[in-house]
């Protein structure tokens, strides 16, 4: 009798061990899925930065899960429905333009992190100053974009705005065009296809490294590093104090990664830290 309670008894123990080593594993998935980090971004330089960004996390036990997007409404439509956790593509004036056409959309800036200086490029003249009349130059067709590239246009001395223009402008705000140029608006993500079809083309500096374009080297005419459009990580309301975001941003900022940029873009891509 004695000889079966005791078998009974650890029937049972082992019956006990084996649910709490089931608990114990389900609970090990929750904690590697809770360090998981899937951030959302454009190919260059976003994605190239976060992929360096990796063995840095995973020091502190995350694993980033990068997903790589090829225009500017999907990252954040897409982390706005929590299919991400962050994302890095954009600067803050995009980011508060979005957020005002999308009512529905609750996300906001976590960190500041690069200036990507936009530039004025072409495969047709040298220099601005051939710039012929009736000429035909592309922007970015997008708010924010288009008003950057706008001011950019003005700085250069090729048209001068109304007094109050600001990142917003449109070609409506275009007081004085000396030159007669026409204007050729696509989404910003097209604006180098035009090159060949246009005199010049304004373009965002991620958009340029795509299509093989050094900053430094081709643009004719650029931002200087006082542009206040830098380039930030988003996260939704709410998230900008969880842990792992807090590390992602601390990853990001890190000496490891600013050596990167200085070293790897050359004065096409700032940090802003």
């Amino acid at each position: 009798m004695k000889k079966l309670l005791a078998l009974v008894t650890a029937l049972v123990c082992l019956t006990l061990v084996g649910c709490g080593g089931g608990q114990g594993a389900s609970g090990d998935k929750q904690n590697s899925a809770a360090k998981t980090l899937k951030v959302g971004a454009t190919a260059v330089p976003h994605a190239e930065i976060l992929e360096k960004v990796k063995p840095v996390l995973e020091k502190e036990g995350i694993k980033l899960d990068i997903v790589e997007f090829s225009d500017y409404v999907q990252p954040n439509l897409a982390l706005n429905d929590k299919e991400l956790d962050a994302n890095f593509f954009q600067h803050e004036q995009y980011l508060k333009n979005f957020v005002e056409e999308h009512k529905e959309v609750k996300i906001k800036s976590a960190a500041g992190i690069h200036i990507e200086p936009m530039g004025v490029y072409s495969r047709k003249i040298k220099d601005l100053k051939d710039l012929e009349d009736g000429a035909t130059i592309a922007l970015p067709n997008d708010p924010t974009n288009g008003g950057r590239a706008l001011l950019l246009l003005a700085k250069a001395g090729l048209i001068t705005l109304k007094d109050g223009a600001n990142e917003s402008a449109t070609v409506q705000d275009i007081a004085s065009n000396p030159r007669n140029i026409k204007f050729n608006e696509v989404e910003a993500a097209q604006v180098p296809r035009t090159l060949d079809d246009v005199t010049a083309a304004v373009i965002n500096t991620n958009y340029a490294m795509q299509v093989d374009l050094s900053p430094m080297q081709d643009a004719l005419f650029m931002e200087d590093s006082s542009s206040p459009y830098v380039n930030i990580i988003a996260v939704r309301d709410g998230d900008e104090s969880r842990p792992e975001i807090q590390e992602l941003i601390k990853a990001v900022k890190s000496d490891e990664i600013k050596k990167f940029l200085e070293e790897n873009y050359k004065g096409a891509v700032v940090p802003a830290f």
